[in-house]
């Protein structure tokens, strides 16, 4: 899942994508209103998470802005701002839910999965299929030709997304961006090493490769000819 975190206090931010990136989420952050209402607009998230009172534009009218743009993703308010006006006002500016501050990550977790379940479309990808490899994304398991295959959170978040790009050539830099949140290459061999891993899970046990390697270009999944 790839979720758009738009909050400026530093503290929270990193403590929210902590616990999403540990769950093997994509999770972007950014601390300025009209910033954050333009990576939004730029589309590409499942879920936006956004404090009430940020710099330059707050949470009401940058709700108001993206509703106003036909976004439909999901939007939760964050904020310290709780009394029974304020959440009304919230959902009225088009937010689908509304969580005060302190909170518990659990929780907000949580709601993100309920408003994703919710989602349009979300149904029709619920399970992912490339020949008898299955990622079912809301029991968070996957199996091959009935097999059940153990996955850590970011290897299966990088199943994922080589399934939802099933054909198609991925690029490391592709990789980095959507499956670990960066914008820049680490020089480090972590995009091999997880590919190596996740080879030795869904194609080393079986007979027929779906995980292929394209010199100088990346990688694809894809069922056999």
């Amino acid at each position: 899942m790839k979720i758009l975190l738009i909050e400026d206090d530093s503290e929270t931010a990193n403590y929210i994508a902590r616990g999403f990136r540990e769950q093997g989420h994509v999770c972007d952050v950014l601390g300025d209103g009209k910033q954050g209402l333009a990576q939004a607009l730029a589309g590409g998230y499942e879920v936006i998470i956004v404090d009430r009172m940020l710099p330059r534009l707050e949470g009401l009218p940058l709700v108001r802005a993206l509703r106003s743009a036909q976004v439909t993703t999901p939007i939760i308010f964050l904020t310290a701002i709780g009394d029974v006006d304020d959440r009304v006002a919230g959902l009225e500016a088009g937010g689908d839910d509304y969580l005060v501050k302190p909170f518990a990550f659990s929780e907000l977790a949580a709601r993100v999965q309920a408003l994703t379940r919710r989602a349009p479309g979300f149904a029709e990808d619920a399970v992912l299929r490339v020949a008898d490899l299955e990622l079912d994304r809301l029991r968070h398991r996957v199996t091959r030709a009935g097999r059940p295959i153990d996955l850590q959170p970011r290897e299966f978040r990088l199943l994922e997304y080589l399934m939802r790009n099933a054909d198609r050539i991925v690029t490391r830099t592709m990789l980095l961006e959507h499956v670990w949140g960066l914008r820049f290459d680490p020089k480090t061999s972590v995009v091999e090493t997880h590919i190596s891993r996740l080879r030795a899970k869904i194609d080393k046990p079986f007979s027929t490769p779906l995980l292929h390697t394209e010199r100088n270009l990346g990688y694809t999944l894809h069922a056999p000819d």
